[in-house]
């Protein structure tokens, strides 16, 4: 949707702010610029500063029976706790005697109030107290603002609304919408995720799309009059209008408009009240910063050098001790890759386990597609000047943690960094850099392994494990762990991208992005780089276009501005909480835990080419608590199922299929679908098939229940492991290369069962060992796919 904004105008506000040495807006200010910004009328203000002398016709000048008066203070956002907010009579005489006892008693009211809420202090008030704090605050104090009063059509809960926009290290212009006034920080923390607040990237959504995510909230459900004793206050049409202006503001004023005169950190609006269908800013701030350059962008082709090298030099390989350089060495080799295709540089060697030494960087022969540093850190500055001098290498990994990660050691890592940067603006582009604290990749496509862990410290993985993904780690332990507690994972590409003081996660995405190849990726991060988070979201949303699936979990989610926050909207939308939102818009699966990442990892390995049509979901099992545990487990904060209704013909074949092995006095027909212990592998296959051809079915959960006498669980003796052919371990796995429709197991027993497990998963089929958590996996991996499956259509 087109908005009529005038951004000249609304820039001759934030100019007239310069002129004043401010980089905020008054409150009067703000609404002067809404409006300019083709959204709502706000209400009429006059604002009187607080040593004029104001005639009677300026305290006439607001239309009204009554008025509202609020202070006006640059260090003073919370105006209602310090009693900075009035509703008078509409008249001279009150309207004066009023202003008066409100500039007196402000100073005292705001220094109480900052003593009992000291993280929120104002730094410029930090060391102040007593009679200097009160001097202090009475200085900053501009006047007191006169504004229209317009009676709420309601005063109900959640007839207010907050709107902001603001901009975000990592992700840019973020809008946030939901429910407004003094409590809305409450109501985030009390209701579930998503229901009181929505956030979206202003660059990857539009008004009508931020919209439709708006109207899952508890406040479009209060505002649009749906839920119960509830009246419509609002059209949709007015909140589109206003997400879109909203978002064709943080567009212009962003990091990312080469000509935008100043970048909006924030503009909040909080709340909008509503007065017979109009949307009625009664508070707002807005604080703006100068354009600075955005972060140097890096030659991603040559990230084809260091996933897919010809040749590799390493610095840093012991000729006596098992250090990681001699680690890496010996994976390497072990990967396949020639001797020939490697170099060491060592001055005091000829050679190490047959690779030839060279001297120095300068004595290399020919450029390098990867060089492997793994010396000690205070070495590393002086490496890297030398490769980018010698233009040496296509790529570069820095193995040496201490460099950014530690404290003390972030002015070494931003001149390192400034370096790289330097490179990259060369016609060459110089090398590209992966870490520098990186534990190393793994590419079998490049036929290389620099993890610096000893091949017989790392589990061993199944024959029948694909090489279809690619996991991409911040941490490289998490990398190693995960991976080792997943035999039937084996990712085609492992990269540790450590503290990204050049390549980013954005970058490894957008190149990985367009390989055939990888189907999967999956991604664990603890912070992005300065504006990555869009960067990355951006490629991931191409990568879902493109067929791909995304797992995504981020670590680090304390919300940012709790404690030392001037707005409601940093609180609400706190990092992680932005982070989430923008992730899982792309296009991602999000991960709450590290179980989840796992399990939707490995459905994603094993779903991939299955069809998935709907979130109705069919369950069967040989235990009642197995069922209804499925059942009580198909909804959560983020993720929804249902149980299908099943269509009569298959009720039907079912009841058949019952009678037939004789456990009709035993088995009631539904779903979810308790058929006893004395059900047998055929007959849970035979229910399997039927269930597979009723259209209402998108899923089936299978609970096997491997301690009944009627199941064939456990390999036949003497056979080294080998199951019956008439054991679910043999039939299932047939019937799932079948299906187009994702089939799931539980085999809810101990270690006795795991050969059944082996066998199930060696056939393709995820096996979980409690049902809960089978279900909850299954939903938020079906609710994922069904979101990129929208996205591509839309792209189509």
């Amino acid at each position: 949707m087109e908005v009529q904004i005038h951004f000249d105008k609304i820039t001759q506000s934030f100019q007239k702010a310069i002129q004043e040495n401010r980089t905020f807006l008054f409150e009067y200010e703000i609404y002067e610029l809404l409006k300019n910004s083709g959204s709502e009328t706000p209400p009429q203000v006059h604002f009187l500063k607080k040593d004029a002398h104001p005639r009677e016709d300026e305290l006439s000048s607001i239309p009204g029976n009554r008025i509202v008066m609020k202070i006006v203070s640059p260090t003073i956002i919370h105006k209602t706790e310090v009693k900075g907010v009035k509703i008078l009579d509409n008249q001279p005489a009150k309207i004066r005697s009023s202003r008066r006892r409100m500039m007196d008693e402000i100073p005292a009211n705001y220094a109480s109030w900052m003593e009992k809420n000291k993280s929120l202090r104002p730094p410029c008030y930090a060391n102040l107290s007593g009679e200097d704090l009160l001097q202090a605050i009475r200085k900053d104090i501009q006047g007191v603002l006169l504004c229209q009063y317009m009676p709420p059509d309601s005063e109900a809960f959640g007839n207010e609304l907050l709107v902001s926009i603001r901009k975000t290290r990592e992700f840019g212009m973020i809008i946030t919408a939901g429910l407004g006034g003094t409590d809305t920080e409450l109501y985030a923390t009390r209701f579930r995720k998503g229901q009181a607040i929505v956030s979206a990237s202003t660059e990857m959504i539009d008004g009508e799309s931020f919209f439709h995510l708006f109207r899952q909230t508890i406040a479009y459900q209060k505002l649009a009059g749906i839920s119960r004793g509830q009246t419509r206050i609002v059209s949709d049409q007015q909140l589109i209008e206003c997400f879109s202006s909203f978002i064709s503001m943080a567009n212009y004023y962003s990091p990312f408009n080469p000509d935008a005169p100043v970048i909006i950190e924030e503009l909040e609006i909080n709340p909008f009240a509503f007065t017979d269908y109009q949307m009625v800013p009664l508070d707002g701030l807005c604080s703006f910063s100068f354009p600075k350059p955005l972060p140097v962008k890096r030659p991603l082709p040559k990230i084809h050098h260091l996933l897919h090298p010809k040749t590799i030099a390493i610095i840093g390989v012991s000729i006596t001790k098992n250090n990681f350089g001699k680690i890496i060495l010996k994976n390497i080799l072990a990967a396949g890759f020639r001797k020939s295709n490697i170099v060491i540089i060592r001055p005091d060697a000829s050679e190490i386990n047959g690779v030839t030494c060279v001297s120095s960087l300068s004595a290399l022969k020919r450029k390098i597609d990867l060089f492997v540093v793994a010396v000690s850190a205070e070495n590393v500055p002086g490496l890297v000047q030398q490769v980018i001098d010698l233009d040496a290498a296509e790529s570069v990994m820095l193995i040496p943690a201490g460099i950014g990660e530690k404290k003390g050691s972030e002015q070494k890592a931003e001149q390192l960094h400034q370096k790289i940067s330097s490179a990259h603006l060369t016609k060459e582009g110089g090398p590209v850099f992966l870490g520098s604290n990186c534990m190393g990749v793994i590419s079998f496509p490049g036929h290389y392994d620099t993890v610096f862990v000893p091949k017989e410290k790392l589990s061993e993985k199944r024959l029948t494990a694909k090489r279809n993904s690619a996991f991409i780690s911040q941490s490289g332990a998490f990398l190693i762990t995960r991976t080792g507690k997943l035999p039937n994972i084996d990712p085609g590409y492992m990269i540790s991208i450590g503290n990204q003081i050049d390549l980013t996660v954005g970058d490894i995405v957008t190149f990985l992005k367009d390989l055939d190849h990888i189907d999967i990726l999956a991604i664990y991060m603890e912070g992005f780089n300065e504006m990555d988070g869009l960067s990355f979201c951006r490629s991931v949303r191409q990568a879902v276009e493109n067929g791909k699936q995304i797992i995504f979990y981020k670590a680090g989610r304390t919300p940012e501005g709790k404690t030392a926050t001037s707005s409601h909207t940093a609180s609400l939308a706190g990092d992680y909480a932005v982070c989430e939102s923008c992730v899982r818009q792309a296009g991602a699966m999000v991960a709450d835990n590290f179980s989840q990442f796992e399990d939707l990892y490995v459905l994603a390995t094993r779903f991939h080419t299955k069809k998935i049509t709907g979130n109705r979901l069919a369950v069967l099992s040989g235990a009642g608590f197995v069922a209804v545990g499925m059942a009580d487990n198909i909804q959560g904060e983020t993720f929804s199922l249902q149980m299908s209704s099943l269509s009569s013909a298959t009720i039907s074949r079912l009841e058949k299929l019952i009678r037939e092995h004789h456990l009709d006095a035993l088995v009631d027909i539904k779903n979810p679908m308790d058929i006893n212990p004395a059900a047998n592998d055929l007959l849970h296959i035979q229910i399997t098939e039927v269930l597979l051809q009723d259209p209402s079915v998108d899923c089936i959960v299978i609970g096997i229940v491997p301690m009944s006498p009627a199941m064939q669980t456990l390999p036949e003796p003497g056979t080294d492991g080998h199951f019956s052919e008439n054991s679910i371990a043999v039939l299932l796995p047939e019937l799932v290369k079948q299906s187009q429709k994702p089939i799931i197991t539980v085999v809810d027993g101990g270690t006795i069962y795991d050969p059944l497990v082996e066998a199930l998963e060696k056939g393709d089929i995820p096996v979980f060992r409690t049902a809960d958590r089978a279900v909850a996996a299954a939903a938020k991996y079906i609710e994922g796919q069904m979101y990129a499956d929208l996205l591509r259509n839309k792209k189509n």
